[in-house]
């Protein structure tokens, strides 16, 4: 296929055709052509030409009516018409039935030759539009789909408590303050709320006020008019006005500037802003999230936020555990991200050996559930087999201290609370002359959780151990996590 932008000409006077296919051809273009309207039309449809040089003087019907058939049949072909009906009306006619311009013979070719180029150039641009429009709907996709796939994952009663209070504040207008380490799941929360709440038509603003210099972050945030400082070549609207009737999301709220966090402060009360550079107040219409890793208590004290703000902001306040204190959440996140990147990197299902599930849980993941998220696609990545195995982890989560690295703390075995116990094992624990140190372990294992019933944050204080020590001394023996 030739690389060639192609003409199509549609003339009925063959020496026209030639002369324009001769002067298209020394200019590097090729051509194709037609003498009736009705050929132009197949033309197009065979062809698919890059611009179409057109004659209203055809013999089979008004050239207008074939202009109009062409703009139905191909939206965005430039159409060049050329014809000696040199009139005011009809190229004014013509264009606004969607002709690109239009040139009347006799013609100079330098000037059909500008217009094709410029005509070839506007093709271009309307094709690298609808490209770049299609790839940032895929994309809008993508994200949602990614979104959508974030779910919350949780078996810890904590994360059960938050989620059932998220279920009664998402309906509402109120103000949401999401506190909690890096990593464990603030944004996966702020989405939740939005899908929950009576706004989850409108659009989930995000706004990292982490991610941007001081100075940049009010122009991100109220929006700017054109030259309202150095560097606003164009009006931008704001992630205030891009919140509209939906939700803004504000994250590390700490790192706002004081000075901005007095002006964002009014806008809350106020319900109105005013982009910088501009004279016109704007009403502020969005639900607002926000969220951050610093302790509000700490974060006030230290200078880094406006009290009076986070008074604002305290309506609600969900503090999100660490994933070092809810690691019965571990298996299920794990289990969600592995099949989440097998199915990304088109890898035929994949487990985790047992040993390397101990390792997930002995580690202490300070960058929480992110952190485990980067752990466990690496592990795709790296596993060669059917299974996961502890080579393919990080080796600071292979290697790491269990958090509790003392053995038991001795437990007072109550014999009359090991009715429901198997004889030979009440008798191994009434008996600690004969138990060796593994026993003596799983022993005061089945003793804590009994009298416990069950609860293994409780069996754990009693051991006086962490939890995570005790789901891998619960797997080592066999007891079940």
């Amino acid at each position: 296929m030739s690389s060639k932008p192609l003409i199509g000409i549609v003339d009925d006077e063959r020496n026209i055709q030639a002369t324009l296919a001769s002067i298209l051809e020394r200019r590097g273009f090729s051509s194709v052509s037609a003498f009736t309207g009705r050929q132009g039309i197949q033309l197009i449809t065979e062809h698919n030409p890059d611009v179409l040089l057109l004659d209203l003087g055809l013999p089979d019907g008004e050239g207008l009516d074939l202009l109009r058939e062409i703009r139905q049949l191909s939206p965005h072909l430039p159409v060049i018409v050329v014809t000696a009906h040199d009139s005011l009306n009809n190229a004014i006619a013509s264009i606004k039935v969607g002709a690109f311009h239009f040139i009347s013979k006799p013609y100079v070719p330098e000037e059909l030759l500008s217009l094709v180029a410029k005509a070839l150039e506007q093709r271009g641009l309307r094709q690298e539009t609808v490209q770049l429009r299609e790839e940032t709907e895929r994309l809008k996709k993508r994200v949602q789909r990614a979104e959508a796939q974030l779910q919350p994952v949780y078996k810890n009663a904590k994360m059960r408590e938050l989620f059932d209070l998220v279920e009664q504040v998402a309906p509402s207008e109120a103000n949401v303050l999401l506190v909690g380490e890096s990593g464990v799941g603030k944004e996966v929360f702020a989405n939740r709320i939005h899908e929950q709440s009576n706004r989850s038509g409108g659009p989930l603003i995000k706004l990292n006020c982490a991610s941007f210099p001081a100075n940049m972050i009010e122009g991100e945030l109220f929006g700017y008019k054109k030259g309202a400082f150095t560097g606003a070549s164009q009006d931008f609207p704001g992630m205030l006005s891009a919140a509209a009737e939906g939700t803004l999301f504000l994250d590390e709220i700490a790192e706002m500037p004081i000075d901005l966090q007095t002006r964002f402060l009014r806008v809350l009360q106020e319900r109105e802003f005013r982009p910088l550079g501009s004279t016109q107040v704007l009403k502020a219409d969005f639900r607002l999230i926000a969220a951050s890793n610093r302790r509000p208590d700490e974060a006030i004290r230290t200078g880094r936020l406006r009290e009076d703000l986070f008074y604002r902001l305290n309506t609600f306040t969900l503090h999100i555990p660490p994933l070092r204190d809810r690691t019965e959440d571990i298996l299920e996140l794990t289990q969600l991200f592995l099949q989440r990147f097998c199915v990304k990197m088109k890898k035929a299902p994949l487990t985790i050996q047992s040993e390397a599930y101990d390792a997930l849980l002995r580690y202490h993941w300070p960058g929480n559930v992110r952190q485990l998220q980067n752990v466990i696609e690496r592990a795709v990545v790296l596993a060669q087999g059917s299974m996961i195995t502890p080579r393919n982890l990080p080796h600071e989560v292979v290697h790491s201290a269990p958090l509790e690295p003392s053995p038991l703390a001795p437990v007072q075995v109550n014999p009359s609370s090991l009715s429901n116990t198997a004889p030979h094992l009440r008798q191994l624990m009434t008996d600690s002359q004969s138990l060796n140190l593994a026993e003596r372990e799983k022993a005061a294992l089945i003793t804590a959780l009994e009298q416990c019933n069950g609860n293994k944050k409780k069996a754990a204080e009693l051991l006086g151990i962490h939890r995570p020590t005790l789901y891998t001394k619960l797997k080592k023996f066999g007891l079940g996590t």
